[in-house]
């Protein structure tokens, strides 16, 4: 009996969205499944080597939970955007939730296929040195000839 197959498609690149394809990934991955990420747009930004500008916007952002209710106006001042990030990653922290770096670890040590979209790195100009050695780079095709194949197939 072969093990079960998951898909996801990562497409955002903020750190609220930077999480659900690792955590799911990870966990799979740990049940013994097959995993591929396919990192498309923004969400390339995640296999990038230097993770420390990832960031949270409050902005347009209502399910935020703040710690204390703020008006649009004020969540666009400049530095809300940085004191949101922090909040976030102190909050994170602080209950014991894996760092993004940790996750992205558990990913490779487990063998999770990490895919670069091919296009998008080449649409905006993105150099590979800047993307982790684990990445690999492939188009859409590459990644819907594993896609096609799963059980579980996510669009994240």
């Amino acid at each position: 009996m072969s093990s079960k197959k998951m898909a996801l498609i990562a497409t955002k690149g903020t750190l609220d969205w930077a999480y659900p394809p690792y955590i799911l990934a990870s966990t799979a991955a740990s049940l013994g499944w097959e995993v591929q990420i396919f990192f498309t747009f923004y969400g390339l930004t995640l296999l990038k080597k230097d993770l420390s500008g990832i960031k949270i916007s409050p902005l347009a952002n209502p399910a935020m939970p703040m710690p204390v209710p703020m008006p649009v106006l004020v969540q666009a001042l400049p530095g809300m955007e940085s004191m949101a990030t922090m909040m976030m990653r102190n909050k994170m922290k602080s209950k014991g939730v894996a760092s993004l770096e940790e996750l992205r670890n558990v990913c490779i040590e487990a063998d999770v296929k990490l895919i670069a979209c091919q296009m998008t790195v080449d649409l905006f100009e993105f150099d590979k040195s800047d993307f982790i050695p684990q990445a690999e780079f492939g188009g859409a095709a590459t990644f819907l000839g594993f896609a096609g194949d799963t059980d579980v197939c996510l669009y994240i």
